[in-house]
């Protein structure tokens, strides 16, 4: 299954269990809860549909936002349903 990734433009795409990956690797983590006394997300890796919760990174927002791209959740329907909505057609 082919996954698309987008840029991290906005701190509120930053959601438990959203998708993650660096953009010059290929691993894949799966985003946790904000740890405040860490000051960062926990991210555990993730492959094929597994989530591997035995082993976790902190990452900070900053860094996820200027390392990481996120998995773009938008599917074929939604994107439809959107140009229908921006159609110019009367």
């Amino acid at each position: 299954m082919e996954r698309n990734f987008e840029p991290i433009i906005d701190a509120y795409q930053l959601t438990e269990g959203a998708i993650i990956k660096e953009k010059d690797q290929d691993e894949l983590f799966q985003l946790g809860p904000y740890d405040p006394d860490k000051r960062g997300y926990d991210a555990s890796p993730y492959e094929d549909g597994v989530n591997f919760s035995d082993f976790t990174v902190v990452i900070t927002e900053d860094e996820l936002m200027d390392n990481y791209l996120i998995e773009n959740k938008k599917g074929d329907d939604e994107e439809a349903a959107e140009d229908d909505l921006l159609s110019d057609s009367v």
